[in-house]
């Protein structure tokens, strides 16, 4: 008998030390984690749908509508110089000149006269060999831009799409551990209870209790993960409000393209692609300025130049209110040709080349990698609804364990440490369907932005027909 004491003191009190320890922990956190999430009256209320709506406030993409505006007033400027530029010049606002000549053999000169010499001159380039090529790249990239002011919008909201439904799990994860915790709360109770009826032991109540402390522990956890992933979605959707979603976790809807389609229209749709084929064209037409920089050019030029004197010049004798004037006034066809500078044109204009003919490898390189990643998520979307229809199936299965050990350790066949068991499959359990939504989701946002195509509020089988027997459709939304 007093070895028995000296073991069950051994094994007994370390772990009621854990448990009272743990307990204290949870206790001194838990007015900071009810402060952390206190309800807010002036809260928002945000759907799923409404992202693609409340994303664009974002500072990011804010900065790129700039870097669009910027590159349409480039391409104003080069589209510009189709016409003809004037030049209005004025020596002399007005000018006044003050002087005297003196010559031995001559009369003494003097000059006092207030001039004003204004003149226009006009250009008109008729042929520019590099003006063509400059409007083709100013255009390009204005498109380029447009583009990725596009791809930022669609990257954002899929990021803003994946943390909505981190946040949203997180809230079932709250759920299925508040549900941990009130079985093992069940458990301890149950524990307690044969104890005080001398049916139970001691060593039943502390594995409950410690149980408990874990349960408590995890849903602890689950809060402050529920609160980070909140601030992270606050934070991308630039939001300046408290705010609230649906808690409850459902399909986002249902992939009914096949994987050939989602791999040609993803293809096809890319818009980072087709930023790479601009970049090809934009090198192709820096090659084409280099060699037109060899080209003549042809131009029409007009000036018309003009004086007004008033005042005498080189004269004798002064007279202030002596008037002249004069103009004059020429047009011409001119005519300029770089004939041979080295060279250098010609070995930018390979350059250039080589590096439009890298653009293509980049192409090609970029077109294998989406094909993997669409394959991957399609082949990742179908797994996951496997799991969703294995792990609905699991809870059911679990959930009857956990009815039947209880009963069996009510009547006494059975030990707590097999309810505990099967309380925690249960748990795992229904984390596991969690998951799987979770991810199923995510697959979809990720298959929507990387084929372009729209996800639907219909469940259709491959003979666009609604399934009847069991599969995904059967999930609730």
């Amino acid at each position: 008998m007093m070895l028995r004491k000296i073991i069950n003191t051994t094994l007994f009190l370390p772990l009621s030390f854990f448990v009272t320890f743990q307990q204290s922990i949870l206790s001194e956190n838990k007015n900071f984690i009810d402060e952390i999430i206190r309800i807010n009256e002036d809260k928002i209320f945000i759907d799923h749908q409404e992202i693609k709506n409340i994303i664009l406030n974002n500072d990011e993409l804010k900065s790129l509508e700039e870097l669009i505006e910027a590159s349409s007033f480039n391409l104003s400027s080069k589209i510009a110089k189709r016409y003809p530029s004037i030049d209005l010049q004025a020596n002399g606002l007005p000018k006044y000149v003050v002087g005297r000549n003196y010559n031995s053999n001559s009369n003494t000169t003097k000059t006092s006269q207030f001039s004003v010499n204004p003149s226009i001159n006009m250009r008109w380039d008729l042929i520019d060999p590099l003006r063509g090529p400059e409007i083709k790249i100013a255009r390009e990239n204005l498109k380029i831009a447009k583009n990725n002011y596009e791809i930022k919008r669609k990257d954002l909201i899929q990021e803003a799409s994946t943390r909505y439904h981190k946040y949203q799990k997180s809230s079932e994860d709250i759920v299925n551990k508040k549900l941990a915790l009130d079985l093992s709360m069940t458990s301890l109770e149950n524990a307690q209870a044969k104890l005080d009826a001398g049916i139970g032991t001691k060593f039943e109540v502390i594995e409950a209790d410690a149980q408990l402390s874990r349960d408590k522990q995890l849903l602890y956890e689950k809060k402050i993960e529920h609160q980070i992933n909140k601030i992270s979605l606050e934070e991308i959707l630039n939001l300046k409000k408290d705010f609230e979603i649906k808690k409850e976790q459902k399909l986002l809807g249902y992939w009914n393209h096949k994987l050939n389609k989602n791999i040609n229209n993803g293809l096809e749709s890319n818009l980072s692609l087709k930023n790479i084929s601009l970049q090809k064209s934009i090198k192709d037409n820096e090659a084409n300025s280099f060699l037109n920089s060899n080209k003549p050019s042809i131009y029409i030029s007009n000036s018309l130049s003009s004086a007004f004197n008033k005042g005498d010049s080189m004269a004798i004798d002064i007279d202030p209110n002596e008037y002249s004037s004069s103009y004059s006034n020429s047009i011409s066809l001119n005519f300029s040709w770089n004939i041979f500078n080295g060279d250098q044109n010609k070995k930018s204009y390979k350059s250039r080349k080589s590096q439009a003919k890298g653009e293509e490898y980049s192409y090609n390189n970029l077109k294998s990698v989406l094909k993997t990643n669409i394959t991957k998520a399609y082949l990742n979307l179908k797994l996951n609804e496997q799991k969703i229809l294995s792990t609905s199936k699991e809870i059911v299965s679990t959930k009857e364990s956990l009815r039947l050990a209880r009963l069996r350790y009510d009547v006494g066949i059975s030990t707590l440490k097999d309810v505990l068991v099967r309380q925690k499959e249960l748990s795992d359990a229904k984390s596991k369907k969690i998951n799987a939504i979770y991810n199923y989701n995510l697959n979809l946002d990720e298959l929507e932005r990387l084929t372009f195509l729209e996800i639907s509020n219909n469940c259709l089988d491959n003979e666009n027909t609604i399934k009847r027997t069991e599969s995904i459709c059967n999930i609730p939304r």
